[in-house]
């Protein structure tokens, strides 16, 4: 089938930061089976974790319950949260983890089904609506009106919470939101934008440097892939159980709807270290962040409220250095330095630190303890992986051999924990960082592809039936990680077999049981999920039409570079101009060796066509609303030249594949059945 340029993307873009929507009704009554028992080990296992935890801490609960005005009515919280009723919210249940879930993640969720609507953060000055989304939205009193912070991943959830907001707030609730600001480039920041605006169409944007080019830039080349691996990471078609997903660290999971993008009218430049601005008659502090959390972030100071919002730079526990569906590492040595520098700016002066994610912390002593704790947390992983690195410690190792040198105090800290980003693939994201993913091991040069190397180790270790007799003995054992290893090898060469499948998902489901880490424990469970029932429906939906609208056109050409099949395109060379009227712009695009370049030029370079579009029509194709073959009927794009030029371009362009395999299938395409599912996965 052909595909019009540019077109091209709308089925195959997708930002890796917005993660799936829940398809809890997949399964009927066999998900509601739940999974199978934890083990003797795992049970053992997490027993024992749990007498290193401090239950007897439970200031995070106090502030959580701090300034309660109104819980949520059935509408509201059914935005997210009845889907996990399971959990009792009080703290007496915080200590009391069922044996499928890690003590310290399951005292999390606790923590996180505990907010649950509209909170007093400074009395008449600062409010936060919290449970209806992974983050939570804040609601700052200025002269005329209210500004919104960070609105949300959806328009439904912020829809939704500014409602509830105006309905039960003290004072004020028929004022209008007279500013929206974004503290940073992920989507559960900006996506319910469109909702505050339907509501307020006079309301001024703010965003922090760079944030629309980050926002857009950030996750496309790789998207596809990004969108498939964070179904993993987010369980997306888990069900909410005490056998599946929990908790999703940050709060307790995604909104369901639609992610929008209002343009900011004003961008943070930062050319000043600090930039103060007066918005709605409230001065407001912002010092730039980019780097850490997000490619685009920043803090905010209000002096009159001696409120410092940390934007997301700190929560309760610990976050991604590299999160698991995959993103550029993060610099976890400027994220422990700009913590700092919020301490010593503000430290002093500062009476609530309040955030996108958790509860605020009251005091300013209990804020500089908090915050240098998050620092101190980020900086040991920095350090110390280097100094483990600059000894020998290899990275298979790292993940391991981080913990032997964490601090107690560290380790007894609840918000130091790792339900976001762990010590094991934080420390080995510093490694990769800095010394990449090769040991130096020579054995590791050059290994061979997957599949091969696993043919030579089941070949190796005398074949899968022993293998499998090996592997069961180590089950009863305990032994997860190495069984999960070995069988592992076994079906990829043997991808039907029906033995290693079960063996190998009762593996993971264990090794999910026992996970501290909320995206450990998903991946765990989704991968014994595909191997028992296949692949389910549930992935991350596209990019939303508002990002997609903002897409430069050199983002578009790059991202089409990447969907060329350079075997095809190798015999099919052209040069191609595409002007773009409406702001002047030119770019000269030359598919030359299966490669497709471009570049911004001054003028028309002598090529074999010249496409003639504007961008404002770009969007349009990018929105759906028309495509490139209907601009050119109607007149409004033309092409000159060698039209066969736009047949050889989208000849060339392949799909991806939005469900590929992570763990083998029996059969490409083939699915194991739900009987296999309902025999094994029930209790």
């Amino acid at each position: 089938m052909k595909k019009t340029i540019l077109a091209v993307v709308i089925s195959s873009i997708s930002l890796g930061s917005i993660a799936a929507e829940h398809n809890h009704e997949h399964f009927s009554e066999i998900g509601k089976q739940g999974g199978k028992p934890a083990t003797k080990t795992t049970i053992e296992k997490n027993d024992a974790f749990a007498q290193t935890l401090n239950f007897s801490d439970t200031r995070a609960f106090e502030n959580n319950n701090k300034g309660l005005i109104a819980s949520f009515d059935k509408k509201t919280g059914d935005i997210i949260r009845n889907s996990f009723d399971f959990i009792d919210p009080s703290v007496a249940n915080a200590d009391n983890a069922p044996d499928s879930v890690n003590p310290s993640l399951w005292r999390q969720a606790v923590l996180n089904q505990a907010a649950e609507g509209l909170y007093e953060v400074i009395p008449g000055k600062i409010y936060q609506v919290r449970g209806t989304d992974l983050a939570s939205i804040s609601f700052i009193r200025s002269d005329s009106g209210w500004i919104a912070y960070d609105v949300l991943l959806t328009r439904e959830s912020a829809s939704q919470s500014l409602k509830f907001f105006q309905e039960n707030v003290p004072e004020g609730g028929d004022l209008p939101v007279v500013a929206m600001i974004y503290s940073h480039s992920h989507a559960d920041h900006f996506g319910g934008s469109a909702a505050i605006k339907e509501a307020f169409p006079d309301v001024k944007v703010y965003g922090s440097k760079h944030i629309t080019k980050e926002i857009v830039d950030e996750n496309v080349l790789a998207g596809n892939a990004m969108s498939r691996r964070t179904a993993y990471q987010y369980g997306a078609t888990l069900n909410r159980h005490e056998h599946g997903i929990v908790d999703a660290a940050l709060a307790k999971g995604l909104s369901k709807g639609a992610i929008t993008y209002v343009l900011p009218d004003y961008e943070l430049n930062h050319n000043e270290e600090i930039e103060t601005l007066v918005i709605d008659g409230l001065e407001m502090q912002f010092m730039d962040a980019s780097g850490t959390e997000a490619a685009s972030e920043m803090i905010t100071y209000i002096p009159s409220m001696k409120a410092l919002w940390s934007a997301e730079l700190t929560y309760q526990g610990m976050h991604n250095l590299y999160t698991l569906r995959g993103a550029k590492v993060r610099d976890g040595l400027k994220w422990s330095k700009k913590i700092n520098e919020m301490l010593v700016t503000w430290g002093e002066d500062t009476d609530v630190l309040f955030a996108s994610h958790s509860a605020p912390v009251w005091g300013t002593e209990e804020i500089s303890d908090f915050l240098k704790m998050q620092r101190d947390a980020y900086g040991f992983t920095h350090n110390q992986t280097l100094r483990l690195a600059n000894n020998g410690v290899v990275l298979q190792d790292m993940g391991d051999e981080i913990y032997t040198v964490m601090p107690e105090s560290i380790q007894k800290t609840w918000h130091t924990n790792g339900y976001h980003g762990t010590y094991s693939h934080n420390a080995r994201a510093v490694y990769n960082m800095y010394l990449g993913y090769f040991d130096m091991n020579p054995a590791n040069l050059n290994p061979l592809p997957v599949k091969p190397e696993s043919a030579k180790f089941v070949e190796y270790m005398g074949g899968s039936e022993l293998i499998l007799e090996k592997a069961e003995a180590d089950f009863e054992k305990g032994e997860y990680r190495f069984v999960a290893t070995v069988l592992n090898k076994v079906i990829q060469v043997e991808p039907k077999n029906k033995d290693a499948r079960e063996l190998l998902a009762d593996t993971y489901e264990q090794l999910g049981y026992q996970s501290e880490g909320a995206g450990w424990r998903n991946i765990y469970l989704t991968g014994a999920q595909e191997l028992r029932v296949g692949t389910l429906p549930g992935a991350p939906k596209t990019a939303s039409p508002d990002v997609l609208a903002n897409m430069t056109v050199e983002n578009l050409l790059d991202y089409l570079a990447v969907q060329v099949d350079s075997v095809k395109a190798q015999h099919t060379p052209f040069t191609l101009n595409v002007v773009l009227p409406d702001n002047k712009e030119t770019y000269f695009v030359e598919m030359s060796n299966g490669n497709l370049n471009n570049i911004l030029v001054d003028k028309e370079i002598k090529a074999d066509a010249t496409l003639f579009i504007n961008h404002a029509d770009i969007s349009q194709i990018l929105l759906g609303k028309t495509t490139l073959i209907e601009l050119i009927e109607n007149g409004k794009a033309g092409i000159k030249g060698d039209k066969s030029v736009l047949q050889k371009l989208t000849s060339s362009l392949t799909h991806a594949d939005e469900s590929f395999e992570i763990v083998p299938r029996p059969e490409k395409g083939e699915e194991v059945d739900a009987e296999l599912y309902e025999n094994t996965h029930k209790h």
